[in-house]
């Protein structure tokens, strides 16, 4: 079993579809589980801040090294499988689904809404951060050169997220880190981290990381 296509896959997709698609360059995100049996790509809308809509989940099974999106027949009352061999067939069947999405979307919101909806800043591209600068909060410019990686879950109860930019001012690094927390009351409560770090430190803290991963325990649920 090897991930390697689907490694591949997503390094390309967000630059693809924002070159095809202007609408979904505009709103469209995407997050990367790779720690679930069947590694998946969830893609997304944010209208607004915590206002958060999947469209769309694609599917690899690592063991035929295959990429597969879920659908269900309202006639026959089963779910299917199918298949997408290339990266075009990827991309011409998340590009359809995002446009019926957002036709339905579109449908319900009225034409102020819809004008505000397609002026939104793509928060993938560039953004504003706060980082801590001690006494005072510190905005800075980044480039957000990763869509969010899905780094730990646990059942619908936690889940824990990266993506990695470069501050525009300086040309450092940095990670954005998500913890959130789903309540019983449907409420998500997030706790949001910036680590900011120059390219000369990125060499010794990966070695830091990679000589001590042994001495580190994963968290035990039970």
């Amino acid at each position: 079993m090897s991930l390697e296509w689907f490694d591949r896959v997503c390094s390309e997709m967000q630059d693809n579809l924002e070159s095809i698609c202007e609408d979904y360059d505009e709103i469209g995100h995407m997050r990367i589980d790779r720690a679930s049996k069947h590694p998946k790509i969830e893609f997304y809308v944010e209208f607004e801040e915590d206002d958060r809509e999947t469209f769309c989940t694609l599917f690899f099974d690592p063991h035929n090294e295959e990429f597969y999106m879920e659908e269900f027949d309202l006639t026959t009352g089963e779910t299917y499988r199918q298949l997408l061999p290339d990266i075009e067939e990827i991309l011409d069947a998340i590009h359809e689904v995002f446009h019926n999405f957002m036709d339905t979307e579109v449908e319900e919101i009225d034409e102020d809404e819809e004008d505000d909806l397609y002026d939104e800043d793509d928060d993938d591209v560039e953004t504003q951060v706060y980082t801590d600068g001690g006494e005072y909060d510190v905005i800075v410019d980044v480039e957000w050169t990763t869509p969010e990686v899905l780094a730990y879950s646990y059942l619908d109860e936690v889940e824990v997220t990266y993506k990695f930019g470069v501050v525009k001012e300086t040309g450092d690094g940095i990670l954005h880190r998500i913890n959130r927390i789903f309540t019983e009351n449907d409420e998500t409560i997030e706790d949001e981290t910036n680590f900011i770090f120059s390219k000369e430190e990125a060499g010794a803290i990966i070695e830091l990381i990679e000589n001590n991963m042994d001495m580190m325990e994963g968290f035990d649920p039970s």
